[in-house]
Order: structure tokens, then sequence, then C-alpha cells
């Protein structure tokens, strides 16, 4: 497949336009309630190697796929019944659900990883819901920025990082949840958290009657699970009431006075989920350390603080 010389913009009226450049084998990034992905065939080997390529993401991480809805992904993996449980309640939304691969699939190898499993996601954003709805099959769409850099909410996020990478942005503007997914396995029946996201432990405890257990494996076999992931330029230190004098300071509530930037005076963990990455963005474009304030690590406050502690984690 051939870059695109330059990356397009692309508004919702163009929708159509979209989904003919992902049947072509190019590379989308579309807007979703968590954070821009970038889209392309997930059925394609030449599509899914493309999307490998633009992000510089390692091959041993795989990706999730997003469809238009339930009966998709039950074509695709076999769903045990807690699984199809959540389904029905958060879909199309902000979770992830990884299962079986079923014979015949269809999907590329490298969307997996060379896993058994596979990661499937039906988003909410009205933008991915046409653009799937128009292209007819599974989109695999990681994060649509450079592999391990601060992920885009907005499209200007996008064309900063991979512009001239690929084909077009579809511009929905910013992302309503701002933080991914959350990704569950399931151990028989049992839901098992892969990664903390858009849909609390709490809510789903909720539906369950439990939480789910914690993952425990230092094995990759979700997206997202890389120790140094997310991350600004600049170097990050967390849990900061007191920052340096030539540090960038990201307050948290109404006592963070004097810090450069807030990702919610009120102390809203929403509000906070949704400013995260645009708000690392900022900082990072100042060229100097950043520290953030405490955050507390209940509800979505949880994938807040998994996204921090990947991105002030050591580097190679």
């Amino acid at each position: 497949m051939e870059k695109s010389p330059q990356t397009q913009l692309l508004g919702a009226a163009e929708v159509a336009y979209a989904a003919q450049l992902l049947r072509e084998g190019q590379l989308v990034a579309m807007p979703t309630e968590t954070v821009y992905g970038l889209a392309g065939d997930a059925r394609s080997p030449d599509s899914v190697a493309a999307i490998f390529a633009a992000k510089g993401r390692p091959s041993h991480n795989p990706l999730i796929v997003h469809l238009d809805g339930l009966a998709a992904a039950e074509h695709l993996a076999d769903l045990p019944e807690t699984a199809r449980r959540l389904a029905h309640i958060f879909w199309p939304g902000a979770l992830t659900l990884v299962a079986p691969l079923r014979a015949g699939h269809g999907l590329a190898d490298a969307v997996t990883a060379g896993l058994p499993t596979v990661a499937l996601r039906v988003p909410a954003h009205p933008l991915a819901r046409a653009l799937l709805a128009e292209f007819g099959g599974p989109v695999a769409a990681p994060s649509a920025n450079p592999s391990g850099r601060i992920s885009p909410t907005d499209a200007a996020h996008v064309m900063a990082g991979l512009g001239g990478r690929i084909a077009a942005v579809l511009d929905g503007g910013p992302c309503p949840v701002g933080v991914e997914s959350t990704i569950l396995g399931f151990e028989g029946d049992k839901a098992v958290m892969l990664r903390e996201g858009g849909i609390s432990a709490e809510q789903i405890a909720a539906v369950l009657g439990q939480p789910p257990r914690q993952h425990d494996n230092a094995k990759i076999t979700a997206p997202g699970q890389m120790l140094s992931h997310y991350a600004p330029q600049a170097r990050v230190r967390l849990n900061v009431s007191k920052p340096d004098k030539n540090e960038v300071w990201i307050g948290f509530g109404p006592n963070c006075v004097g810090a450069t930037f807030s990702l919610s005076t009120s102390a809203d963990l929403g509000e906070a989920a949704a400013n995260l990455f645009s708000t690392l963005h900022k900082a990072d474009a100042m060229g100097r350390p950043i520290a953030i304030a405490p955050v507390p690590d209940h509800d979505i406050g949880a994938a807040i603080n998994d996204r921090l502690r990947r991105a002030a984690a050591p580097r190679d």
C-alpha cells in the first residue's frame, strides 16, 4: 500500500468517501467516544500491516476490531454468556471484549498478534457508527497516534502525529469520554480486567454482581498493556502537590492553586478523563517536565491513573 502524500481532513458529509478509502486499502482516522482510532480493513493483511507501520507499533501488540453490532462480533468470536450480557448493556460504548476466535473468522493474522483470541468493540460515536455501516465490515482501529505517545482526542492531535502517513482524518470534534475503552477478558464465564477504561469496574460489578478479577499475568494478552504507553516526550511525575519551579503542573480539584492546567477544578472525574490527553498534549508542548496532582482511584479515576502510570513509566 502506498502512503498518502498529504493527509486529508474530512467532515461528517464525507463518510462515504472515507469508507471508499478503506475499501482501497487506505487508512482513515475516525473519531470514537473514547479517542480517535486509526482504521483499516481488519481482513486485509496489507491494511493491517500499514497500521503497524504508520504507528511504529510493535507486532506483538494486538489490535481492537471495531464492529457495527453484537451479531458481527459473534461471527468472529465465541463470546461467553457473561460477555454477551455485558455487550447488551454497554454496546455501543467504551467496552472491549476479548474472546476466542471462531474458525473461518477471516481476519488478518496480524490483528491478533498470534493470539487465539480477538479484542472486539462496538463504538458509540455517530461518525464511527456511520463509517462502519458504510464500509460494511470489521475495522482494526488502535489509537491514531505514534505508538507509545499521548492518545489523540481531536483531529488536530491526529494530524500532528500521523499527518502524511495516512490517507485521511474524519473530524468528529473532541472525544467525549477521553480515555480508551475498558478491556475485559474471560476465564470460563468470569470477567477479567485487562485494561481499565471508559467503563468502570464499579459499573461492571453493578451488572455482574461482582467486580472483574484483576489481570495478573505480565504477558501481553490485549491492547494497551505495555508498561510505557500514552507517554509525553517530557518526563512525568505523579501525585505531586508541590511541583518544582521548572515543572508544568497539572492540577485536579479546587486546591491546586497556581496549576498551569487543571484536569477538573471541580474534581469531576468524568471531566478529568475527557481532558486528560488534550491536557497532556498542551503540557508536553511547553517543553518542560510535567508534574501531575493526585487523582482519586475510583470509578473512571482508575482508568485515568492507569494512563498516568504508563505515561510516567521508565522508557527504553
